[in-house]
């Protein structure tokens, strides 16, 4: 089946009973999450990858958010990718990925809050092409609680073991690389020691290599995307 985009007016690719279906877009950061968590698993799937400028009825029909990742098996629908993970975690019990302790899981999910600062003010930095030092203070001082966080926790998030917050948070740490050709540095080494030790950790894992892209297809994807036409057949 083509990687190539689905857009506005294609017919939707015929479902096979029983078979898990990811609807996503190749550099999307949210969708990278569950494709992750389903690489890690090892589960079986197929993707259909959709034009998030011009979608197809059939997309909206499963997610009237528009958004991907959206999963689909038989007559079951999740989206969300915080949604999905957790789902995936549920059915798939191989190599889980939630902690069972309570109150461990309850620091995660106070520690995924963040993740929606990371989220903003990266993009935010990033439209300003490093020039706002207001959203750099900002920024900097999320990734410090990271920093800190993952100073105590040990090699992951999960401690000796990578867990779902590890996955909740890698992609936009994937996407910090490819931005210093354009000189804007978001994670110096010599600011946030134990985050870049996490990073390089995190590149070793074979769900990360599985779901990576290289820098060049990150920087062409995003100059595409600043001039707002992005281009998300890049490659194939």
């Amino acid at each position: 089946m083509s990687l190539k985009s689905y857009t506005k007016g294609s017919a939707l690719p015929p479902l096979e009973n029983g078979k898990l279906r990811l609807y996503s877009m190749r550099f999307c950061p949210f969708a990278q999450r569950t494709r992750l968590v389903l690489a890690h698993k090892n589960i079986q799937f197929e993707t259909i990858n959709v034009d998030l400028k011009d979608k197809p009825d059939w997309f909206l029909e499963r997610n009237p958010l528009g958004l991907v990742p959206v999963l689909e098996q038989d007559d079951k629908i999740v989206y969300e990718s915080v949604v999905c993970n957790e789902y995936l975690d549920d059915i798939y019990t191989q190599e889980k990925l939630t902690p069972a302790d309570p109150y461990r899981r309850a620091r995660d999910k106070m520690l995924l809050e963040y993740t929606g600062k990371l989220v903003t003010n990266y993009y935010k930095y990033l439209r300003s092409h490093g020039k706002d030092e207001e959203v750099k203070t900002e920024l900097n001082k999320v990734l410090e609680i990271f920093e800190k966080a993952i100073e105590k926790r040990g090699a992951y998030f999960g401690g000796d073991k990578v867990a779902m917050l590890d996955f909740f948070a890698w992609p936009w740490f994937e996407r910090m690389s490819p931005l210093k050709t354009m000189n804007i540095e978001m994670l110096p080494e010599e600011t946030f020691p134990n985050l870049n030790q996490w990073v390089a950790r995190m590149r070793n894992l074979p769900a990360v290599k599985a779901t990576l892209f290289d820098d060049q297809a990150h920087l062409v994807f995003m100059k595409s995307y600043m001039t707002g036409q992005p281009n998300y057949d890049f490659g194939l």
